[in-house]
């Protein structure tokens, strides 16, 4: 018989959603390419991704694997715990193989629990596969992603020419990995677009423009050769501020057939970006930039990074009403605030100034609870944490901005741009419906939005019997403890800082 393989990309909603969210662009696809290790004449594998279809719950796929491969972000590491006690409850003989930022971010803690820890990249399963079961059960030769197991999508695919990224921000997770970028060969992505079969590819990469002038020309060539032979109707990336330095890739990407760009211009206020170490951001107005990409016909997509721990909320409710004050401009996709990933830099330097909040859990690193002690009184920050989540007082405006916006670019952008334009509009006010209109919450308490006082999900407590040396899998992943050091269950992967917290002084930063 064939060994059995289950691979998971696990995701814990911001917003409590439990059915995923099929509409939210883009998809992570670690588990697709997770998949193409395992020879598919020995092995059976199957996938599920939790970001799409909501919280794996089926105990007949969970007692189904001989080995269970977990992928996801940092926060979904408790996640990964939940779905191991289940696993190892139905089928004790199951292999654990666990890997992605989260686990790199705890390789110590990781190995308490999983039988194998990745740290390396998606190769590196080949040899766990060789490993548990035989020489045999690897694929030979490159990893290809399995894109006849993806989740069902009417118009969009996704697909890698690169991977990590060739600039440090201070708050990234592939900066604090220190991975060293690279590109794929030219004949791999042609292989990729052509398998996934859609109109549209979205590169997953962490910069499409990273590998220099002479390869992006090339990547570039193939594009616009596949638009003139029908494979694809058009394509999005994802660039970082340095592209748009050079007008003539704007101009270059369109005749290629790009359809949108998505850059993290994280903030219009240049003291916060040179503190993040984003300076690439800094070279060209980011105004004009987005100006330029919207006139020569390529939608531009763009977060938000909001920090109450340096700046006063009126200085960034001011920055919210410089974005929704040009209409030149199209709204955010989504605002976060500022996320302490661990191993970061940006992580680092909240241990140093002692800005980490009491209590804080893992499950609280998701960009919409504040973790950090703010520049103003708790009230006032939690207040406005509270109504960021869906602009609330902010409707009017968003209208208006929205109108705006279609009026000046209705004959430059397609009915199709315009269309994600107002989905943007639509993430930002209805975060939960236009991405998920038919998930439901667990029952629970509503969220506080403050790390110190927030609830957790109900699937922190076991949905069905799991053995009793399997509970404490249930238990949340501290990171600071109650007076806001670090925290016993981090601390062997993340040396601690001692520091006696300090209260802030608000200072004005100009936009």
């Amino acid at each position: 018989m064939k060994k059995r393989v289950l691979v998971v990309n696990v995701f814990l909603d911001e917003y409590r959603r439990t059915r995923g969210s099929p509409l939210r662009v883009p998809r992570g696809s670690g588990h697709i390419f997770l998949a193409g290790a395992f020879n598919l004449r020995l092995v059976d594998v199957r996938v599920f991704s939790e970001q799409v279809s909501g919280y794996l719950s089926d105990k007949e796929l969970l007692g189904w694997p001989d080995m269970l491969v977990l992928t996801g972000l940092t926060n979904g590491f408790d996640r990964m715990l939940h779905l191991t006690a289940y696993a190892r409850t139905l089928n004790p003989r199951v292999v654990v193989v666990a890997g992605g930022p989260c686990v790199r971010a705890l390789p110590k803690r990781s190995r308490e629990f999983f039988d194998r820890v990745c740290l390396g990249d998606v190769e590196e399963l080949k040899q766990v596969a060789e490993e548990v079961f035989g020489l045999d059960a690897a694929v030979e030769g490159e990893v290809f992603p399995r894109y006849d197991l993806a989740e069902p999508s009417r118009l969009m695919g996704y697909v890698e020419s690169s991977r990590n990224c060739n600039f440090r921000c201070s708050f990234c997770s592939l900066t604090g990995e220190g991975h060293r970028y690279s590109s794929y060969k030219l004949d791999y992505v042609r292989r990729q677009i052509e398998a996934v079969g859609k109109r549209y590819v979205c590169f997953l990469d962490n910069n499409f423009y990273g590998s220099g002038q002479k390869a992006f020309t090339e990547r570039l060539d193939l594009l616009a050769d596949l638009c003139k032979r029908g494979t694809i109707a058009g394509w999005s990336a994802l660039v970082t501020g340095d592209f748009f330095a050079r007008p003539q890739n704007i101009e270059q990407a369109k005749r290629a057939g790009c359809f949108s760009l998505f850059s993290g211009v994280e903030s219009f206020d240049a003291a916060t970006l040179r503190s993040y170490n984003k300076r690439q951001n800094t070279a060209v107005s980011q105004i004009e930039m987005i100006r330029s990409c919207l006139e020569a016909g390529i939608m531009f997509h763009y977060g938000i990074m909001l920090d109450p721990s340096s700046r006063p909320v009126e200085d960034l409710e001011a920055e919210m009403d410089f974005i929704l004050e040009h209409s030149e401009i199209p709204l955010p996709a989504f605002f976060t605030f500022s996320i302490p990933l661990l191993g970061t830099p940006y992580f680092r330097q909240c241990l140093e100034r002692g800005s980490l909040l009491p209590n804080v859990r893992l499950r609280d690193l998701n960009g919409v609870t504040i973790t950090q002690r703010s520049v103003d009184s708790v009230e006032r920050a939690v207040g406005f944490a509270r109504d960021l989540v869906a602009l609330r007082g902010r409707q009017r405006q968003v209208a208006t901005h929205s109108g705006g916006f279609l009026r000046r670019y209705a004959r430059r952008l397609s009915p199709l741009q315009l269309t994600t334009a107002v989905g943007s509009a639509a993430l930002t006010c209805l975060p939960s419906f236009a991405s998920s209109p038919f998930s439901s919450r667990l029952r629970r308490p509503p969220q506080t939005y403050y790390a110190p006082t927030e609830h957790l999900d109900g699937f922190y407590q076991p949905a069905m019997p799991v053995r009793a040396d399997l509970e404490r899998y249930f238990r949340p992943t501290l990171i600071t403890d109650s007076n806001g050091r670090i925290a016993e269950d981090v601390a062997a992967d993340l040396a601690p800082v001692v520091v006696t917290p300090t209260p802030r002084q608000p200072r004005p930063l100009p936009l």
